[in-house]
């Protein structure tokens, strides 16, 4: 029977999380979506695609999170997922101010889940519901530390942007997650998922790493497919090219 084994080391197993996507988020870099998102050049039928998905997701996410939190090993850790959970029902809120107001085209287009979007929350529900806590969480961190990431090289190509027009559309998003508040909950959940891993067995330690990877693969799918949509067969959904 496997035992929780400490760490032999004073590497972070975030640290080791990171370093096996290291070629997965150099992809995610130059994806054409955030390049021209970061420009200011993004179609806006494509961001609109891209938010229209991303507030199917949340649903989605809010769900994992919330179960994440039932799961967690003590009052404190629950608190910290229950309060993300709540979060992402926040963020829902942009999401809506964007869709509903004038700066982006109207669409009269049935939404539904695109295949990466449905994947991802899938996945993100199902590890949430069945897999082993420190490995829960590990699939939940790169909604979190992605995204973070990203939006501080965002932020610098968007400069300009946001110079000339703060409320351009684009600027409101990228502002939302390059910020201190957001980079201090990353640093939160990094270390609530180190803790977990520091009560984990070896096998667990390993699947963390693997869902970690998956997730940053649905998170670099869930950019791509906005700009490069891959429809279900006899889809109601339609995004310009």
């Amino acid at each position: 029977m496997n035992t929780p084994v400490q760490p032999v080391d004073s590497v972070r197993h975030t640290d080791r999380m990171w370093d096996a996507t290291e070629s997965l988020r150099a992809d995610i870099d130059r994806l054409e979506f955030l390049e021209q998102l970061g420009h200011g050049t993004l179609p806006l039928d494509a961001f609109r695609f891209y938010i229209e998905q991303d507030r199917l997701y949340l649903a989605g996410y809010t769900k994992a999170l919330s179960l994440l939190a039932s799961r967690a090993p003590d009052a404190t850790t629950a608190a910290f997922w229950a309060t993300s959970a709540a979060s992402a029902v926040d963020e829902a809120s942009l999401h809506e101010s964007l869709l509903s107001g004038s700066a982006l085209p109207p669409s009269d287009v049935q939404v539904e889940h695109s295949p990466t979007c449905l994947g991802y929350t899938s996945y993100l529900i199902a590890t949430a519901a069945t897999e082993p806590y420190p490995v829960a969480a590990a699939a939940i961190l790169p909604c979190f530390w992605i995204y973070a990431d990203v939006a501080v090289r965002l932020a610098g190509a968007a400069h300009d942007v946001v110079a000339r027009d703060p409320e351009h559309p684009y600027a409101r998003w990228v502002s939302t997650y390059d910020s201190e508040e957001f980079r201090e909950i990353v640093s939160a959940a990094r270390a609530l998922v180190d803790e977990a891993a520091n009560q984990a067995t070896d096998a667990q330690r390993d699947a963390m790493i693997d869902a970690f990877v998956v997730a940053t693969r649905y998170e670099a799918m869930f950019w791509d497919t906005a700009l490069h949509p891959t429809p279900w067969p006899h889809s109601r959904m339609a995004v310009s090219q």
